[in-house]
């Protein structure tokens, strides 16, 4: 009798376990995302990306370089660029690829890169601007601006900028912007963009400089409608990377969540890079350009990511932020 109770509740022991196997796997594979598919080959083209020593950058370098791309890579740390690089070089066998420095919270730094560039470079077909910071404290940048918007949004509009000569010089070329789901919720505060007047918070910031990444995608894609230079902007998912290590010191007890199994709830950088590469190669992505996409599809961005009227307001008041001349 006792046999049989036993051999019962072992069997459903097994069958409740392998149920939420199951449902955990298909929980994975749904928080995994859409996977881009394309093979297209970029043999001949340069790409562009910055921050792309770690993250979801690395892992976007690494496929670009492995479909046979020129990769230049911007980063701030040098020695840490070398060493992805080399990292890249090796595993894909391509060994055009090079890193440069820059950093995007110098406009400084922006324009001599772009000056570089320019001078050294012959094409850019593909610009990834990836490079970003969440959630920090209120830190101000050497040309007084706030962090956030001037690192995601500032840095990247000035280096677009700059390089629009040659993207329309190489087109059909493209422009893919990494913005975030957060960019839902957020607000361009024309009266007080760095919180010279308001109490700063690192949230409410961080909603702002995701939303001027969309703002700014569209209003790209529209100046540029004819030049065969193309806009995306996206959201790359809730990844697992040194990008949270400001939300971790603002929410201690999340470090601890973070290293629990909870963790596979995460999307890997690997992952997390589809999006990116999704917008950058898949072709006839041309009609769609301004547009938003997440997990390998093109989606709708919130109210305040369409309103044209800021998204040209963004554009000019940016422009005269980072000292934008009709020359640049």
């Amino acid at each position: 009798m006792w046999e049989e109770v036993l051999s019962s509740a072992f069997a459903k022991s097994v069958a409740v376990t392998v149920v939420i196997a199951f449902c955990l796997l298909a929980l994975r594979k749904w928080i995994a995302g859409g996977r881009c598919r394309s093979r297209a080959r970029l043999h001949g083209k340069t790409v562009l990306i910055t921050g792309a020593n770690t993250g979801i950058g690395k892992e976007t370098a690494h496929d670009m370089a492995r479909r046979g791309a020129r990769v230049v890579m911007a980063c701030r740390d040098l020695i840490r660029g070398e060493r992805t690089a080399e990292y890249i070089r090796t595993s894909t066998g391509n060994g055009n690829v090079v890193v440069r420095h820059l950093d995007l919270a110098s406009l400084y730094s922006v324009r001599q890169f772009s000056k570089e560039f320019i001078a050294t470079e012959e094409r850019l077909d593909i610009l990834i601007n990836n490079a970003g910071v969440m959630m920090c404290p209120k830190w101000v940048t050497e040309d007084g601006y706030e962090t956030q918007l001037a690192v995601n949004h500032l840095g990247h509009f000035l280096l677009t900028n700059m390089l629009i000569g040659v993207l329309k010089k190489s087109s059909p070329s493209r422009v893919v912007n990494v913005s975030s789901i957060a960019h839902k919720g957020g607000k361009i505060d024309f009266d007080d963009l760095f919180f010279d007047k308001r109490p700063y918070s690192s949230l409410v910031s961080y909603r702002q400089s995701k939303l001027a990444n969309v703002l700014f995608s569209r209003e790209l894609a529209r100046r540029m409608r004819g030049t065969g230079v193309t806009s995306y902007s996206l959201h790359p998912g809730v990844i697992r990377t040194e990008l949270g290590r400001h939300v971790e010191c603002w929410f201690p007890f999340l470090r601890s969540v973070l290293m629990l199994p909870s963790y596979m709830l995460m999307k890997t950088p690997w992952e997390g890079a589809q999006t990116s590469i999704y917008c950058a190669v898949t072709e006839g992505l041309e009609s769609k350009s301004g547009s938003y996409f997440s997990d390998c599809s093109q989606k709708e961005t919130a109210v305040e990511g369409r309103d044209d009227v800021a998204a040209c307001h963004l554009w000019e008041v940016s422009a005269r932020l980072v000292g934008l001349s009709d020359q640049d």
